[in-house]
């Protein structure tokens, strides 16, 4: 008796991020593609691999194909989403961002000309409802995709693909305010702690600003170098001790550090363009930004499966706390993690949310 099609096992997912794996997946002749997500793609050279492959299944985001083959495609049952046009950002985006993305042509030119700034000038204007569904659309689309790459990095069964980061090490969280400026002894000691968790065996994650979350991410990303090789670059830093009043000032100082120690220990950033007005730091190898804040302080907590660290913050970092609070009274002992505030007097006193 054959199964009714509500009871068939539903296709495998399968990311396709680059053409190599295209190549590699499809070498075999009549090879299925149902489930495979094939995104922003230049395929405009494989038209044979696609004649002979079964593309049934098999949708296409924002991919060039062969000219005249989409018809056919989608006759043989292939889901083809085309590029949605006017857009700062690839709405399908394979991989997450890295600094040198989103702060592209920071040398030449300020900030404001940046695709960082371009997406968030753009957001803004189509903020306060006015964006419509071609904007929910394309943003729904873009986290979606920023999501699933950033649970692929971060699977430590990842066959390989994680761009440098270690296979089944834990991700602690780091939670802190932008207000620590460069400089700093609140700057430094998260710098300290940054190192020290990475050293430990640890993936730091942080929100991707600056601040204390960006002296996370710095100390972890220098954590292989000598001793005083931190402090140096802390003391270098802090030429722009804050990203206001200028952005350009603030990223170029550290670029200039990462220019002196490339290839530094990965770690990770998930900031929104929410907080837009707030720059992602440059230390972050890889940074899963969103648009939608919401699903990046999910994302985020949920990353952390090693626990979180709390240091001194505003609303922000209360939302983490009462966030993660919730999570755990409702989780299993397998997804509860431990989460430590760091200053009893400002959780206690200052900003009482504990």
């Amino acid at each position: 008796m054959n199964s009714s099609p509500a009871m068939q096992t539903p296709p495998r997912e399968l990311e396709i991020d680059t053409v190599a794996q295209f190549d590699a997946r499809t070498k075999i002749s009549g090879a299925p593609m149902s489930g495979w997500h094939c995104q922003s793609l230049d395929l405009r050279d494989r038209g044979r691999a696609l004649e002979r492959a079964d593309v049934s299944g098999a949708v296409f985001l924002g991919c060039d194909l062969p000219p005249g083959s989409i018809p056919a495609l989608r006759g043989r049952g292939a889901l083809i989403f085309p590029d949605l046009p006017g857009l700062p950002f690839d709405p399908y985006r394979g991989g997450l961002y890295r600094a040198q993305d989103l702060y592209a042509g920071l040398g030449e030119n300020a900030y404001e000309d940046t695709p960082d700034a371009r997406i968030y000038a753009w957001s803004r204007s189509r903020g306060a409802g006015r964006g419509g569904l071609n904007m929910a659309l394309a943003t729904t689309l873009h986290d979606h995709a920023i999501g699933t790459a950033l649970e692929l990095l971060l699977r430590p069964e990842h066959d390989g693909d994680a761009a440098g980061l270690i296979p089944g090490r834990g991700v602690v969280g780091v939670m802190g305010g932008h207000a620590a400026e460069r400089g700093t002894q609140a700057f430094s000691d998260a710098a300290s702690l940054g190192r020290s968790l990475a050293r430990a065996g640890f993936t730091v994650a942080t929100g991707g600003g600056p601040g204390a979350m960006e002296a996370a991410n710095l100390g972890a990303y220098l954590c292989a170098e000598e001793e005083g090789v931190l402090e140096e670059a802390i003391e270098r830093l802090a030429v722009a001790p804050s990203f206001r009043p200028s952005i350009s000032q603030w990223a170029r100082a550290a670029l200039a550090v990462i220019e002196e120690y490339p290839g530094g220990t990965p770690t990770v950033g998930i900031p929104t363009w929410f907080y837009g007005h707030e720059p992602p730091n440059l230390f972050a190898t890889h940074i899963a930004k969103f648009f939608a804040n919401s699903i990046r302080e999910d994302v985020l907590l949920k990353a952390c499966t090693g626990g979180l660290v709390v240091l001194p913050g505003s609303a922000g970092t209360v939302q983490e706390i009462f966030q993660d609070a919730c999570e755990n009274y409702y989780g299993t002992a397998r997804t509860q993690t431990p989460m430590i505030l760091v200053g009893r007097h400002h959780w206690t006193r200052e900003l009482p949310a504990w």
